[in-house]
């Protein structure tokens, strides 16, 4: 009898332990899966915050190119014809004397369909207060121009330097000024087109987050 009662005190404490440990890794298993639920909500919320600025880059893109077209006929042939072209939408504030400017926009190689999103910065000397707010739209004429400009590298000049540097004579772009080797600008404000465009001291960069994620065709 004694042995018994000893034998169904064993059988209960292990069937009791078994089942603490089952409530246990069920309760590991649950955290470990919300965990997961909550990342992946966090990726999901990122990636929806990425294609949202895509787009409305895409969109930016496509007005900026809708507005040159229409104040400068010609370019609506030039830009799908040129081997890259690329538009940044500026939306900087301009304060005093010394002014701060950002903007974001889009290259697209014409000749092999690659897009890489970009960023641009630029510090500009003025006097006035204000927003400043316009479009540069890049016409890209080689491939060695391209990639310096969708890596970052290229160093824009004043229209006078930049032909300097260019070498050709006779080359160039309707209403666009040269801004570096192989590279004019067409800048539009709300008033229209802007005659020889200085763009010295912009910085114009690959958009890193947006191309890593599946952006760079």
């Amino acid at each position: 009898m004694k042995k018994t009662a000893v034998w169904l005190i064993t059988v209960l404490m292990l069937c009791f332990m078994t089942n603490f440990a089952f409530a246990a890794d069920s309760d590991k298993t649950d955290k470990e899966q919300a965990k997961i639920a909550k990342q992946q909500a966090k990726i999901a919320k990122e990636q929806a915050k990425i294609a949202k600025e895509k787009k409305e880059i895409d969109e930016l893109s496509a007005k900026a190119l809708e507005n040159l077209y229409e104040k400068v006929p010609a370019a609506r042939r030039i830009v799908p014809k040129a081997y890259a072209y690329a538009t940044l939408s500026n939306t900087g504030m301009k304060l005093g004397i010394l002014g701060d400017a950002h903007g974001r926009g889009l290259a697209v190689n014409n000749a092999t369909g690659e897009k890489v999103y970009m960023r641009m910065n630029e510090m500009g000397i003025g006097i006035g207060l204000g927003v400043k707010e316009y479009d540069l739209i890049f016409v890209i004429s080689t491939e060695t121009a391209w990639k310096s400009f969708i890596s970052g590298d290229i160093k824009f000049a004043s229209s006078a330097e930049a032909g300097a540097r260019d070498g050709k004579t006779g080359d160039s772009v309707e209403g666009a000024s040269m801004a570096a080797k192989g590279v004019w600008v067409y800048q539009m404000t709300k008033k229209g087109l802007t005659l020889d465009a200085s763009i010295k001291g912009t910085k114009i960069y690959p958009y890193k987050k947006l191309n890593e994620n599946g952006n760079k065709k």
